[in-house]
C-alpha cells in the first residue's frame, strides 16, 4: 500500500505499460466490487476531438460562479498530475490521492488476476475520480472529459444529464478507425437513452449520424447553426465577443479571453448544454453569471501567450483540425508578422496533412522531440515534412532557444504539437519570465 503522493503516482504510471484495452468490462466490474460510486454523481458528459478541454472549462467557470462546487476530470495534465482530478479548479490534495490509491489498489490487483485482464492507466486514474467525487468531495456536478473516443472510454459508464460532442476530426485513426464515418460511430457512443446531445460538429455526414444516433436513443440534439447559434461575432485585442441565441434566451454581448473562432463555437457548446441545465434541470445560471464565467476562463496551452520581445505563443494543436484552428487564429491576430515554428509529434501522425494548414503563413518549422514513451524522433519527423524551409534539433531546449533567437522583437514564435509537448515548453518557457 502507499504512504506517500510519490508512491502512489508511481504506481498509477507503471500501468501505462498495460497499454490501451477499450471497453467496459474491467470498469463495471472494478465500480461493482467499490459499491458504485458514480451513481451518487450527476454529470456531463464531454467528447470529440477537439476543444473538450476548452468547453469543460467554460461550463466549470459559468456553475462556479453560479454557486455549485464542480468536479472535473480531464486529461493530459499541463502542469501536475493532480490536475486531472480537480474541485472547483483545485487538484485533488496529495493526501486524498494517496488515500483513494489505497481504497482502489486491492481492486485493481483482485482484476488483474481474473479473466478481465490488468486494468490500464487512463482506466485506473477514471476509477480514482469517481471514487473521490462520490465518496469523499461530494460535488453538486461532474464534468467529465472523454479519453479516448467515446464508446468504449472508460468514462463511459456514466448517464450524465446532459452530453457534449465538439468537432469529429481524425485523430487516434488507429484505434477509432480510418475514416470520419468510424470514427463518429466512436464519438456517438456516448449517447445515452433520454440524454440530450449539444453538438457544434458541422460536417455534414457527422451531424447526420449524430442525429440518428439521438433519434434511436429517443433524446434530443442540440446543433450549432440550428438549435442554438451566434451572431455578431468579433474579435477583439482581449478575446472574442459574441451574441448567443438558443430556444430558451439570447445572451447579447457575451465576452471570452481565449482567441479564435473555435473558442467561440466552444463557448456556445458550454452555454447551451447550461442553458439545457438551467431550463429542465432548475440549476440557477443567471445572464451575469454566465459573463463573469466565460470572461473568467482560461485554459493553459491554448494560444498561450507566454513571451514578449518576440512575441511566444504555445498551442496545443495536435492533430490536422487543431492546425487548422490555429492557423486561422494566427491569421488573424498576426497577419503582418514573420513567423517561426517549433513543433512536435507523438505515435504516428501524418506529420504533411497535420501541418499543411501552417504552410500558407510560417516562415520556418523546426522539429524537435522530448522525453516521453511515444514520442517521435525530430529527424523523422523532418523526413515526413514537404516544407522547404524546415529545420531539426533533437534537443527541444536547444530548438526553442534557437529560434527565439533568431527571432526580432516584432516577429512571432510558435510551439505547437503534442499537448505532451506543450506542457514542458511551458514550464520552460514560464521560468524565463
Amino acid at each position: 500500500m502507499f504512504n506517500t503522493y510519490e508512491e502512489a503516482v508511481s504506481w498509477i504510471h507503471s500501468l501505462l505499460n498495460h497499454g490501451i484495452k477499450p471497453g467496459l468490462e474491467r470498469m463495471e466490474w472494478m465500480l461493482e466490487r467499490l459499491g458504485h460510486p458514480e451513481r451518487r454523481l450527476k454529470f456531463v458528459h464531454v467528447g470529440g476531438t477537439n476543444g473538450k478541454g476548452s468547453t469543460l472549462t467554460y461550463m466549470r467557470h459559468i456553475l462556479q460562479e453560479s454557486g455549485y462546487e464542480v468536479g472535473t476530470f480531464t486529461s493530459p495534465y499541463i502542469e501536475s498530475f493532480t490536475e486531472r482530478i480537480a474541485l472547483n479548479g483545485t487538484p485533488i490534495p496529495e493526501n486524498d490521492l494517496v488515500e483513494v490509491c489505497n481504497r482502489v489498489y486491492p481492486i485493481v490487483q483482485e482484476a488483474s488476476n481474473t479473466s478481465l485482464g490488468s486494468p490500464t492507466e487512463f482506466e485506473v486514474i477514471t476509477l480514482i475520480s469517481f471514487v473521490y467525487f462520490g465518496k469523499i468531495a461530494y460535488p453538486d456536478i461532474v464534468l467529465m472529459e472523454v479519453g479516448l473516443g467515446g464508446r468504449l472510454d472508460s468514462t463511459n459508464v456514466i448517464h450524465p444529464l446532459v452530453s457534449v460532442i465538439t468537432n469529429v476530426g481524425f485523430d487516434h485513426m488507429h484505434i477509432l478507425g480510418n475514416d470520419l464515418e468510424q470514427i463518429t460511430f466512436e464519438k456517438a457512443g456516448i449517447i445515452k437513452s433520454g440524454v440530450p446531445l449539444v453538438t457544434t460538429a458541422e460536417n455534414d455526414l457527422v451531424r447526420n449520424m449524430l442525429m440518428e444516433t439521438t433519434k434511436e436513443n429517443n433524446t434530443k440534439c442540440y446543433k450549432l447553426n440550428e438549435e442554438f447559434r451566434l451572431s455578431n461575432v468579433m474579435s477583439t485585442k482581449d478575446g472574442e465577443t459574441f451574441t448567443f441565441h438558443s430556444p430558451y434566451r439570447t445572451i447579447e454581448n457575451v465576452s471570452i479571453e481565449m482567441k479564435g473562432l473555435h473558442q467561440v463555437k466552444n463557448a456556445s457548446a458550454a452555454l447551451m448544454a447550461m442553458e439545457y441545465l438551467r431550463v429542465f434541470y432548475g440549476l440557477h445560471i443567471e445572464e451575469d453569471m454566465i459573463k463573469r464565467g466565460l470572461l473568467n476562463a482560461s485554459w493553459p496551452g491554448r494560444f498561450e501567450h507566454m513571451l514578449t520581445n518576440p512575441d511566444v505563443i504555445i498551442d496545443g494543436a495536435h492533430n490536422p483540425e487543431g492546425i487548422a484552428s490555429l492557423a486561422d487564429t494566427i491569421r488573424k491576430r498576426y497577419p503582418d508578422s514573420t513567423i517561426y515554428t517549433v513543433f512536435s509529434a507523438v505515435g504516428d501522425k501524418d506529420i504533411e496533412a497535420m501541418l499543411k494548414p501552417l504552410y500558407p503563413i510560417v516562415s520556418t518549422i523546426t522539429f524537435t522531440t522530448f522525453d516521453f514513451p511515444r514520442a517521435v524522433r525530430a529527424s523523422e519527423q523532418y523526413k515526413r515534412c514537404s516544407f522547404s524551409e524546415k529545420a531539426y534539433e533533437e534537443n527541444w531546449r536547444t530548438a526553442v532557444d534557437a529560434v527565439m533567437k533568431k527571432a526580432d522583437e516584432k516577429d512571432l514564435v510558435l510551439v505547437t504539437g503534442s499537448l505532451y509537448f506543450i506542457a514542458e515548453v511551458r514550464s520552460y518557457l514560464k521560468s524565463l519570465k
